[in-house]
């Protein structure tokens, strides 16, 4: 089974602006969500992108 075209991460330092229904991860600093996000791309074999300069999803295409 191939998953594509799915959410399947968001990384925030706002978590009020994420919804529910996907996995998030919560971060302090930019810094840290820039690293967390990094790593994720690289576990979930997906692609991130930038929602705003608070929130990143990791995408599968």
């Amino acid at each position: 089974m191939d998953i594509e075209k799915f959410i399947l991460a968001a990384v925030t330092t706002n978590p009020k602006k994420v919804p529910s229904g996907v996995a998030v991860f919560h971060c302090d600093t930019k810094e840290e969500m820039d690293t967390i996000t990094t790593n994720l791309e690289a576990i979930l074999d997906g692609i991130a992108h930038a929602l705003s300069e608070e929130i990143y999803i990791i995408v599968k295409h």
